[in-house]
């Protein structure tokens, strides 16, 4: 009898973890404070702090509120034109649309970043970039800054997968004017719900982007601007404090079980591996295989009861709100053969060779 793999299974967290969280949500119960408060505080500081450098972090809601007022903070509206890469998860887009402004698509390189060859789609309504670090594996920041800087485009980093990477000693969500961090419950550092934050270096764009997180108030019942309720549930801020007192030894379990990965599956098939998993660029949210057999190797291991998923089947352009007529050929060849296979940090050395097993014999009955 094969004992299910699931993708990711939550409720997997070890005894350790759940007690913690429980005496967390028992302590802020009794304090009866959930809105603000010292645990929104507290994660503001402890997450500037795991990032370094001279982090200002303002907690959200989520991570697509994150995105938008990033873009609303740096005055990017009607008429301006975002680049947005063809392949990501659909709020990089969605919220260059709902400040007013165009998403111009330019295609990806072979792994499914934003090709930094392909930025001559500039014009002069461009304001601003918006890599995304897809999968966790970090774009070229350096490249990008020195692209961007003189031309006075604003880049704001979609980090959204990929906390905890590094590039040249400097976290990912701090190259740009503005990061944007998601904490959705699969992310790898995940809440037990919405929530999400910015992160800055300018003073007085972190001063703005906390003004438009509530109410467009500095100070409570003086309003300067026009903002919104995106502020971050305390309880979800209380519960990161707990994770993000796991997160490194998370990391180390992915990169371990990554590397296991990346020993057998090796000249598999026709197997394209994500080998930059173990870089420290990369902090190994997803391990991402491209092969023309997908649907059959999805399929193979789904009867084995092997969770896969597909990270992600549709390109942006091709998208009804956000339809494009031009062609984005290694993204749409992505989107055709990428495969996620399950990597978390609740999975056992066991049940990752047994995926393993499963897709060499896959490849053995097609070979």
């Amino acid at each position: 009898m094969n004992v299910p793999i699931p993708f990711l299974d939550l409720s997997l967290a070890d005894q350790e973890l759940k007690t913690a969280l429980e005496r967390k949500f028992s302590e802020m119960l009794s304090k009866g404070i959930f809105s603000g408060g010292e645990e929104v505080e507290l994660f503001a500081k402890n997450f500037g702090n795991f990032l370094g450098t001279e982090a200002l972090v303002s907690p959200c809601s989520n991570g697509t509120d994150a995105l938008e007022i990033a873009l609303r903070a740096l005055e990017i509206g009607n008429g301006d034109e975002v680049i947005v890469p063809a392949l990501t998860w659909v709020s990089t887009a969605e919220a260059v649309k709902l400040v007013g402004a165009k998403p111009v698509f330019i295609d990806t390189d072979p792994s499914g970043l934003m090709d930094l060859n392909l930025l001559d789609k500039v014009s002069p309504n461009t304001k601003a970039v918006i890599p995304v670090h897809l999968y966790g594996k970090m774009v070229e920041m350096k490249h990008l800054i020195d692209w961007a800087r003189p031309k006075g485009i604003k880049v704001i980093e979609d980090n959204a997968q990929g906390f905890g990477a590094i590039q040249d000693g400097k976290s990912a969500g701090c190259w740009g004017d503005v990061g944007c961090f998601s904490f959705y419950p699969t992310k790898n550092l995940g809440a037990l719900g919405e929530a999400g934050a910015l992160s800055t270096s300018d003073k007085d764009l972190s001063i703005k982007i906390n003004m438009l997180i509530n109410h467009g108030q500095p100070v409570r019942d003086q309003h300067e601007i026009v903002g919104r309720n995106a502020r971050i549930d305390s309880i979800q801020a209380g519960f990161l404090n707990i994770k993000l007192e796991y997160f490194k030894k998370w990391q180390e379990k992915r990169k371990y079980l990554a590397a296991i990965y990346l020993d057998h599956l090796s000249e598999t098939g026709d197997l394209i591996l994500p080998y930059s998993i173990l870089d420290s660029d990369h902090n190994a949210h997803l391990f991402v295989i491209q092969t023309a057999f997908r649907s059959e190797l999805k399929h193979h291991l789904q009867q084995k009861g092997i969770q896969t998923s597909i990270h992600y089947p549709t390109i942006l352009p091709k998208m009804v709100p956000y339809h494009s007529n031009d062609r984005f050929p290694n993204a749409e060849k992505l989107a055709s053969s990428i495969l996620s296979l399950p990597l978390n940090p609740f999975m056992t050395k066991n049940e990752v060779l047994k995926v393993i097993y499963e897709v060499k014999l896959f490849y053995g009955k097609t070979s």
